[in-house]
């Protein structure tokens, strides 16, 4: 029995695989985003399929989460992605207490119960500037490609300040910085500053431990520590960070094919 979790994010679709009694991973991948979500995700999920040599009729259930879930048609059902990155995360880091998950368009920070429950979140959902889209326009602006920004801001000997909390007005406030002989580093330690303390505005005075780090963004060299800097705590980042929605996804699948009627879809 095989089940699924698609998790159609802003800027990229991801898919798990999960055997639906162990629940091991049988195959996960990913894709960049585009207009068509619906024909991305089944592109990518028979894709996936074939690597492990599955047939459709093999896989008993499929959730999708992530920002354009309720487009994907190929899913049996849609579950938030704020349910779908606590399991998925608890599922990689068993007693995770907080969970911070920045994404392309979003960033989250999610609260969790000692059984791994969902107490609460705060969700920015309004705003790029704290978001991996603030980096992919910082990279645009320096002509330099994303995986490059730590090495940049590893180099940096006094962050520069960025007080926009509006990427468009943020990155006219870059190209002043430029102009005035601001080094690239500094500018790029100073947006990783300004993006872990929009987060830790969020999260206030109460953060459980073990602190976890999700989404694409913890991807970016510079990101992790970043955050530790601002947060003054240890943050540890998930294995495949932007692959915890879908996995999730998975997980939850799988759980409530257990005793039910999940024969066939």
């Amino acid at each position: 029995m095989i089940c699924a979790g698609i998790d159609g994010g802003s800027r990229a679709i991801k898919i798990v695989l999960i055997d639906g009694e162990s629940q091991q991973i049988l195959a996960s991948g990913t894709r960049d985003q585009g207009v068509n979500h619906d024909e991305l995700a089944t592109e990518l999920f028979e894709k996936l399929l074939r690597s492990i040599s599955a047939d459709r009729d093999e896989v008993k259930r499929i959730i999708a989460t992530g920002y354009t879930r309720n487009r994907i048609h190929l899913a049996d059902t849609t579950v938030t992605e704020i349910t779908c990155h606590a399991i998925g995360v608890r599922r990689q880091v068993p007693d995770a207490m907080t969970i911070i998950e920045i994404g392309g368009q979003d960033s989250k920070l999610l609260r969790l119960e000692p059984n791994g429950a969902v107490r609460d979140f705060a969700m920015n959902d309004r705003c790029a500037a704290g978001t991996g889209r603030f980096l992919e326009v910082v990279a645009a602006r320096l002509d330099t490609p994303l995986h490059t920004l730590g090495k940049l801001a590893a180099r940096s000997q006094r962050p520069a300040s960025i007080s926009s909390t509006c990427v468009v007005f943020a990155e006219s406030e870059i190209i002043g910085l430029l102009s005035s002989g601001t080094p690239r580093e500094d500018i790029v330690a100073g947006v990783q500053a300004a993006i872990a303390q929009r987060m830790a505005a969020m999260a206030g005075r109460e953060l459980g431990e073990p602190i976890v780090f999700t989404g694409g963004v913890a991807l970016v060299p510079g990101m992790p520590e970043a955050m530790e800097n601002v947060l003054g705590r240890k943050v540890k980042v998930a294995p495949e960070p932007q692959m915890t929605g879908a996995l999730g996804a998975a997980v939850l699948a799988a759980r409530q094919c257990v005793g039910a009627a999940c024969s066939g879809r």
